[in-house]
C-alpha cells in the first residue's frame, strides 16, 4: 500500500486521549488519498485502515489509536457527499484553480474537512479548520497549509453562516 509520509513523523503514543479525534481525521485523510491514488474501493479502504493501521506500529511509526467510528464517518460520509462537496470546494478555490489540480493530499485534507463543516456540527467550524491545518502540516510546508486554512475558512463561512462572525 502507498502511503502518504508525514514529514515529521507519526503521532507517539504518549498523545493524550483526546487526540483519537486527531487520530482519526489524520487517518482519514491517509485513506482519502489511497483511495484517490489507487483506486481502492471504500470498503476495501476501512477494513485495511482498522485491521491494519489504527493503533498499531508500522513500518517502525507507532500510531496512535484512532477513535475507528469517527473516521469511519468521514470517510464513508464524504464518499457519500463527494459529488456534492467537490464542486463546493472547486468554487471555494481561488484562480479558477480546479481541485482536480492540487496535489493529493491537500485534495484529501480539503475534502475530509469539507465533509466535517457540513456534517458535524456538533464540532465547531474553528476547531475543525484549525484541525485539519494541522493534518496538512505533517504532510506540506507552511505555504501549502495556508491554502488549506484559506480553503477551509471560506468553506467554513459558507456552509456555517451564523457561526463565525464577519469579524473572524
Amino acid at each position: 500500500m502507498k502511503k502518504a509520509e508525514p514529514k515529521k513523523g507519526e503521532v507517539k503514543r504518549s498523545e493524550p486521549k483526546a487526540n483519537r479525534r486527531g487520530a482519526a481525521r489524520l487517518a482519514a485523510v491517509q485513506a482519502l488519498y489511497q483511495m484517490d491514488i489507487a483506486g481502492t474501493g471504500l470498503n476495501d479502504i476501512l477494513a485495511e485502515f482498522e485491521s491494519h493501521w489504527l493503533g498499531r506500529e508500522v513500518e517502525g511509526d507507532q500510531y496512535l489509536p484512532a477513535e475507528a467510528a469517527f473516521f469511519r464517518d468521514i470517510v464513508t460520509g464524504f464518499v457519500a457527499e463527494q459529488r456534492r462537496l467537490d464542486p463546493v470546494i472547486d468554487e471555494t478555490l481561488l484562480n479558477g484553480w480546479p481541485l482536480k489540480r492540487v496535489e493529493t493530499i491537500l485534495r484529501a485534507v480539503m475534502r475530509a474537512g469539507a465533509f466535517e463543516l457540513d456534517k458535524r456540527r456538533d464540532i465547531p467550524a474553528r476547531v475543525v479548520v484549525s484541525e485539519y491545518v494541522a493534518v496538512a502540516n505533517a504532510f506540506v510546508d507552511r505555504n501549502e497549509t495556508g491554502m488549506v486554512n484559506a480553503v477551509l475558512d471560506v468553506l467554513a463561512r459558507r456552509l456555517r453562516a451564523g457561526e463565525l462572525d464577519p469579524a473572524g
